[in-house]
């Protein structure tokens, strides 16, 4: 797997890609728009916004986050874009098996290949980038970036629904493997 993570000014939306993203294989077809909204804080009551930022100091409201994804050979590519955040920091983030929720934690863990019987998962035998979607990134100095991740695997149908954008990069340290600090902000997305 390569992940390929890269500060870019973002001027158009996910909707107007027609490459692949930075990490997708050069014969790989162009990234499919999955979702993009700005970020809102969580609803008191019911239906909740398609993305919700949990920290407004770390990702404010208004802040952008967009993805998308292809498959092509059992291969497949997801994308991440974000704009509004804090310039020159360090994010982890990564797919989830949940849609967002009023809370952090309802996003469910990472979506795995191959999951893990032991929840939460921190071995490195489930938890690392191969069996894991990480889309890690470090903004630019306008608070933008993008990250992509390509993997040797398709989802499974109905399990990938959400973007995750976590604290601090991916640990890979064993009996941390995985983690990235806390929940910052989520794009509902079904993958």
């Amino acid at each position: 797997m390569r992940i390929v993570a890269t500060a870019v000014l973002l001027t158009a939306g996910l909707a107007t890609c027609s490459t692949p993203g930075p990490g997708a294989p050069s014969d790989a077809p162009a990234i499919k728009p999955i979702a993009e909204t700005a970020v809102a804080a969580p609803a008191s009551s019911g239906e909740q916004p398609r993305g919700i930022t949990y920290d407004v100091a770390r990702i404010p409201v208004g802040a952008r986050i967009s993805t998308g994804s292809t498959v092509s050979g059992g291969r497949t590519t997801v994308e991440l874009k974000v704009s509004g955040l804090l310039p020159d920091t360090k994010y982890g983030s990564h797919v989830h098996t949940k849609p967002c929720g009023a809370k952090p934690a309802d996003s469910g863990p990472h979506y795995q290949n191959d999951e893990d019987p032991v929840t939460p998962s921190v071995d490195p035998k489930h938890a690392n980038a191969q069996n894991e979607i990480w889309l890690d990134f470090t903004t630019d100095a306008q608070g933008a970036a993008t990250a992509a991740a390509t993997v040797g695997w398709e989802f499974r149908k109905g399990e990938a629904n959400s973007v995750v954008v976590h604290a601090a990069h991916t640990s890979t340290e064993h009996g941390k493997a995985g983690t990235a600090g806390d929940r910052l902000a989520c794009l509902t997305a079904a993958f």
